[in-house]
């Protein structure tokens, strides 16, 4: 009796562990979160913004002169990052970088602006740290980052 009591306890903890978490997000429901977010933060602070094909939205603060950048370039940027629900996460200058270390927002976003350059981007979570987040910032965290493009080469 005993050995049946616990094949059925751990037939029980086996199909629960491999149960399904419902309530977890699929990828296109978070999408469709992040950009009510999103639009939410531009209608609350006035922003005209653009949204690009990826789901990214900017907004050019400051045009810059000359050429744009390419993905390719090697970077100086001042930037601010901000949860969209508020508070600064990070902020400060990067020198010397190219974007293929960066999150996907920055490298949709950054070339978009043209030397002494500001843009703001909207990021949504995919594009930014995705369900696991990194550090102090959560899974599906919508992020505001303003970057002021110093120079590039």
């Amino acid at each position: 009796m005993k050995k049946l009591m616990l094949l059925c306890s751990m037939l029980v903890l086996c199909v629960t562990a491999c149960k399904k978490d419902n309530s977890a997000k699929t990828a296109a429901e978070q999408a469709a979160a992040d950009d009510a977010q999103i639009q939410a933060y531009i209608s609350a602070n006035k922003i005209t913004a653009i949204k690009d094909p990826s789901g990214v939205y900017y907004q050019i603060v400051t045009p810059g002169t000359g050429s744009y950048p390419t993905l390719s370039s090697v970077y100086n940027v001042n930037y601010k990052g901000e949860f969209i629900t508020g508070g600064v996460f990070d902020s400060g200058t990067l020198s010397n970088f190219t974007l293929d270390g960066v999150i996907q927002g920055w490298q949709i976003g950054v070339p978009k602006i043209n030397q002494g350059g500001r843009i703001k981007l909207m990021i949504p979570s995919a594009l930014a740290y995705g369900p696991s987040g990194r550090g102090t910032i959560p899974g599906n965290a919508v992020l505001v980052f303003t970057i002021d493009l110093l120079s590039f080469r």
